[in-house]
Parts: structure tokens; C-alpha cells; sequence
């Protein structure tokens, strides 16, 4: 059909730096956002999820060269740049990062929240555990999201609405990294982080923040009045007009 059509093309190959085996080598092909032809290296053959594309199907199958040289390429001359890619990039994309931990919580009655952040690679978990068992009831896992500076965060909430004062210290969160690191942080009420209130008990955070903008606003207000009361008439009127803020008091 006459119009804008959008061709897409995505190829390249998987390779296990462990064994050293090629995983996979694929080629797909997209046409207006949908999968046109997909080649299946194993088999050696092409898949066509549409009708449309059933004759490139049949006339590339019967193209053993080609087949031959795909395969080829895609087991030995892409797995080699592969490995020179790596090699390249060794020093960041094999680094192995650990993250700080912290406890963070947003009232009294909100779940806790473990977050860490700063890790690398993102192959990690992270997780609550009491004594030394991994607690899957009462915890909620998130994601593991991107940093902007390439490293990952991801954080784990347990509810402690059911927990007794006296257990506290048996519960710890545990970040493991692919390859065997692991920090822990103690459940320990003087760690957790809060807005709520400081650790003294004294005012939330956000109320004491008001109240001091509120002072300062009513300090302001009342050193104007009494700098405007004792001006004389005509400097105060000269004062008012060029602010172009405040009314003129006669």
C-alpha cells in the first residue's frame, strides 16, 4: 500500500563467557511494527508469523549457501567481535560493584523499606530474612531499576505491624551479588531513616520545617510594619510606589 512503512532489523549472537559455548545466533526481520521473518538457526529454517511473508520463507530455504553462511557467521565471526567487545569493556561491564543499604521509612505505621543502590552488575537479590531463613511472607520485593550513572537499585519492604520489640534484632537484610558477595544490615531502630520524626522524638521533620517558615514570614511581616510606621510620610509613599508590590498607605 502507498504510505510510510517502517522496515526493522535486529540480528546479532549469544555467547556463555563461563563455557565459552555460542548460546544462540538470531536475525529477525519487523515490518510496521510486527514480526516479518524470524530465522531459526537450529533448525536451520525461517519462520513466518504472517501470511505475507511465506514466499521470502521458501525462496530463502532454498538457499542452502546462504543458510550456510549465516550460521556460520553467527556461530564463529559475530561470537569473535563479541569476545574483543568484552575484552574492551572489561573493566566496567566485568566490574562487580556493592551497594550501600539503607533502612528507610516514611511513618511509624509504614512498612520498612530495605533499599540499595549503587550495585553492579544487576544479577542480585535482595531479600529480608529472621535468624538465618529467607522470609517470603510479610515482604514485598521491587524491581531493579537503573542509576543514572549505570549502576542498579532495588529495594524489599517488610510490614512490621506483627513484630514484637523484643525480636527486632533477629531480622536483617541481606543483598547477595552474583558471585557470592553479600552485605547484610541489622534490623536496628537507630539506623532507620525517616521524614517523620528525629530520633530524640522530637517534631516530624516536615512540621518543624513549617514552623519555621511560618516565624520567619510573621518576623518579616511585623519588621516591615514597624519600618513603614516610623518612615516619614513621603519617604514611605516613594518606598511603596517603586515596589510595585505593596499598597500605598496614605
Amino acid at each position: 500500500a502507498i504510505g510510510v512503512h517502517v522496515y526493522q532489523w535486529m540480528y546479532g549472537c549469544e555467547w556463555d563467557d563461563e563455557t565459552d559455548e555460542v548460546v544462540n545466533g538470531y536475525w529477525q526481520d519487523g515490518f510496521d511494527g510486527e514480526d516479518f521473518l524470524v530465522l531459526d538457526l537450529k533448525t536451520e529454517t525461517w519462520i513466518a508469523p504472517v501470511q505475507q511473508a511465506v514466499p521470502t520463507k521458501q525462496q530463502w530455504e532454498n538457499d542452502k549457501a546462504m543458510l550456510a553462511r549465516y550460521k556460520h557467521y553467527y556461530t564463529t565471526e559475530c561470537v569473535d567481535w563479541l569476545k574483543k567487545y568484552v575484552e574492551f569493556g572489561r573493566s566496567s561491564l566485568m566490574r562487580k560493584d556493592l551497594p550501600s543499604v539503607s533502612l528507610l521509612q516514611k511513618t511509624p505505621s509504614s512498612p520498612l523499606t530495605c533499599h540499595a543502590t549503587g550495585f553492579y552488575p544487576d544479577r542480585a537479590n535482595l531479600f529480608w530474612k529472621k535468624d538465618e531463613e529467607e522470609l517470603h511472607e510479610d515482604v514485598v520485593k521491587g524491581e531493579i531499576l537503573p542509576n543514572h550513572d549505570g549502576s542498579f537499585q532495588m529495594s524489599v519492604d517488610l510490614d512490621l505491624s506483627g513484630l514484637k520489640d523484643e525480636d527486632w534484632g533477629r531480622y536483617s537484610c541481606v543483598f547477595h551479588l552474583a558471585g557470592g558477595q553479600e552485605v547484610s544490615k541489622r534490623l536496628d531502630k537507630r539506623d532507620i531513616r525517616t521524614n517523620w520524626k528525629t530520633n530524640d522524638g522530637g517534631f516530624p521533620t516536615g512540621a518543624a520545617v513549617g514552623i519555621v517558615v511560618a516565624v520567619l514570614v510573621v518576623l518579616a511581616g511585623v519588621g516591615l510594619a514597624v519600618y513603614l510606621k516610623k518612615r516619614p510620610q513621603g519617604k514611605v509613599e516613594t518606598l511603596l510606589s517603586s515596589s510595585g508590590s505593596l499598597m500605598c498607605v496614605c
